[in-house]
């Protein structure tokens, strides 16, 4: 079977969020399944991708309305990349630096999406199917089925998944010029509430629909930015499979980025190790427990709470550490910039994002915090479980199928609600845990032991294809 994934990130090569780290370790694991598994992405303009050996493979031509473009398939020439990962060049449209931002978004889409289906069908290139991530490719069902240029790919099957169905791609139906001819009676496909819809199209039009866990499933049936009715009319072709991580990369005991690397039998001084790293270079007291947090601060995130929970818990607690990594809402970040000279030695924050700081916070933290608002899947989580440290988690998409509260019998402390009532609670709950040394230690090892890796999920995605 021959697969082929479409996506706008993909890690190594860029990365905004937990979608590159999905379509960049997912193929690996579908490789030990006997699946042929690519990757097709842009081509940017960053660090990354100068680095590396390029092998042009095909030119092509699209016309964007009345522009036209010239495109290049370009192979990434590495062997730490197992699967085939191809990037479309598009001069002055997709060889730029970053992935998102751009004024002009909707013809970086869809003129990456026309160049993946003009390399796919010129080259008659017999892909069984095209795995679309993301309102970004979801277009693609749309145009596979009912544009006249590419009526030779009917016969592949496609599927959509949603890592984020607060994201959409709405535009105007002034630009439906951009996509190929169709027969114009299909127009309702494209349209959801007045707009062209790219992900409502791909739920349309996608052989089968997925989200990256089933707890997230259920919740967009409810909850899903105006397409829970849509869903709710697809239910039959949708389901959740949970997203894994790639332990081969995640790994205590290789992981380059560590001050020192442990496994189960030195847990307890391995994380030690990476802590006091943390600690001197933060000023922060080795001996309390350190609670992180890493990721986007934004609303999603319930960043928005953590500023009033942390002072709160801080004014009240001295005998907690909180570090945060992370960049997002101006007002947030101003606001930790304040805790910081407020409660210097038990709080600190790194504005910004660094790749080598976040694996030393998921290996030197105690906890882990997660209060999310909304969480597809999470990953965050996943990782720290893997490095020995406990998830604090709000109950939501999937951290509510990955983390199981200690008074459920299970390894995490849970809460409800998007409050800074519920943070607060739970924080001190870990405080609490943190003291009873032979509990917490049991917990940490415990957590270590759990499978989150892509085997169960590649074999999910494996019967999916089949079914399809």
């Amino acid at each position: 079977m021959k697969v082929l994934h479409t996506s706008f990130e993909c890690y190594p090569v860029a990365k905004v969020g937990g979608l590159a780290d999905v379509v960049g370790s997912l193929p690996s694991y579908q490789l030990n399944l006997e699946i042929d598994s690519n990757v097709i992405m842009p081509y940017y303009n960053n660090s990354y991708v100068k680095k590396q050996k390029l092998l042009s493979i095909y030119s092509g031509s699209i016309n964007l309305g009345e522009k036209h473009f010239n495109y290049v398939i370009k192979k990434i020439l590495s062997k730490k990349i197992k699967y085939s990962l191809y990037l479309v060049y598009i001069e002055g449209l997709l060889d730029r630096e970053f992935v998102y931002g751009y004024d002009d978004e909707i013809n970086r889409y869809l003129g990456f999406q026309l160049s993946v289906l003009d390399w796919i069908n010129r080259n008659s290139l017999s892909f069984d199917v095209i795995h679309c991530h993301d309102h970004h490719t979801s277009l693609i069902p749309f145009m596979v089925n009912n544009c006249y240029d590419y009526s030779s790919l009917k016969k592949v099957s496609t599927i959509v998944t949603i890592h984020n169905a607060q994201y959409q791609g709405q535009f105007s139906h002034d630009y439906i010029k951009l996509i190929p001819d169709f027969d114009v009676k299909n127009v309702g496909l494209l349209d959801w509430y007045g707009s062209i819809n790219p992900l409502a199209a791909g739920i349309k039009c996608a052989s089968r629909v997925n989200t990256v866990s089933p707890s997230y499933m259920e919740e967009l049936k409810e909850k899903a930015n105006g397409l829970e009715g849509l869903l709710r009319s697809e239910s039959n072709k949708c389901l959740g499979i949970l997203n894994g991580i790639d332990i081969s990369f995640w790994n205590t005991e290789t992981d380059s980025m560590l001050v020192k690397n442990y496994k189960l039998s030195n847990v307890v001084s391995g994380k030690k190790a990476n802590k006091k790293k943390i600690c001197d270079t933060y000023g922060l007291n080795l001996d309390l427990p350190l609670f992180g947090f890493i990721g986007r601060l934004v609303g999603e995130k319930s960043a928005d709470l953590l500023p009033q929970a942390i002072r709160e818990v801080l004014e009240k607690n001295e005998s907690i550490n909180v570090m945060i990594l992370g960049s997002g809402h101006k007002e947030i970040e101003e606001q930790l910039i304040v805790l910081k000279e407020k409660f210097k030695g038990k709080f600190n924050a790194h504005i910004g994002y660094d790749e080598k700081l976040s694996h030393l916070l998921y290996a030197g933290c105690d906890f882990l915090l997660m209060p999310s608002r909304v969480e597809p899947c999470g990953l965050n989580q996943m990782y720290s479980l893997r490095y020995g440290t406990i998830p604090i988690v709000r109950r939501t998409g999937g951290l509510k199928d990955t983390v199981i509260d200690i008074g459920d019998g299970g390894f995490g402390i849970c809460h409800d609600q998007a409050s800074v009532w519920d943070i607060k609670y739970s924080i001190n709950r870990a405080a609490e845990l943190y003291k009873d040394k032979k509990t917490f230690r049991k917990i940490q090892k415990q957590i270590m032991r759990i499978d989150n890796s892509w085997t169960k999920s590649a074999q999910e995605y494996m019967n999916l294809y089949k079914s399809i």
